[in-house]
């Protein structure tokens, strides 16, 4: 994210997330809000997956989205077993850079996972 108070933002949901997971109070509403900042960079990737994380957040109480794997030496995917605080915790660090390249291919995936999760 560009915005300093973007980052801001982002930065301390990330320490509440390490301190109590998804159950962070007002997680919710804090995604909703830093979900303002990227529609005013006008960042259509990130703005869609806040929404669907949070979303998904509402809807099941838990962030056990599926959205990263692992190849083998043949290039066959194999999910990786993650927690959900670690899940989100990851997608959060991947938006502090969400310009980087390969961080925008990873956010990529977590929305394309969470729309097939939600949808």
């Amino acid at each position: 994210m560009k915005i300093i108070a973007a980052n801001q933002k982002l930065e301390s949901i990330i320490k509440k997330v390490e301190k109590d997971g998804v159950k962070a109070k007002n997680l919710v509403e804090d995604l909703k809000e830093l979900r303002a900042y990227a529609l005013q960079e006008k960042d259509p990737l990130v703005t869609k997956v806040l929404r669907l994380s949070y979303e998904f957040l509402t809807e099941n109480k838990a962030f056990n989205v599926q959205a990263q794997y692992e190849e083998d030496e043949e290039e066959n995917e194999y999910p990786l077993e993650i927690e959900e605080k670690e899940n989100i915790l990851y997608l959060l660090n991947l938006l502090m850079k969400s310009d980087h390249k390969i961080n925008r291919e990873e956010i990529k995936d977590y929305r394309t996972a969470l729309k097939l999760e939600l949808y």
